[in-house]
């Protein structure tokens, strides 16, 4: 159990480091895209977006993996929100 725990926690400390990347990046295009913010989402890409990462993440598949990356782009544009100063 406690192997199995650690390697969770290995995974988790990964995914931690790709989601802050993912922010940045993210942040990035907020600067630059001609209308940012929730109101500038392209829904059609991040449906596509899901569909890529459920070839990847066949056990998870797009239903599930929908919510995870609304809460990842949600938190990102919270962010870029803050660091904009809105």
């Amino acid at each position: 159990m406690a192997e199995c725990r650690q390697a969770i926690d290995r995974v988790d400390a990964a995914l931690g480091t790709l989601l802050e990347r993912r922010a940045v990046l993210a942040g990035i295009v907020q600067r630059i895209k001609p209308v940012g913010g929730f109101a500038g989402r392209d829904l059609a890409r991040e449906r596509a977006l899901v569909a890529r990462m459920a070839v990847r993440a066949p056990s998870l598949g797009e239903a599930r993996l929908s919510p995870i990356m609304n809460a990842v782009i949600e938190a990102g544009l919270h962010l870029a929100e803050e660091r904009a100063g809105r």
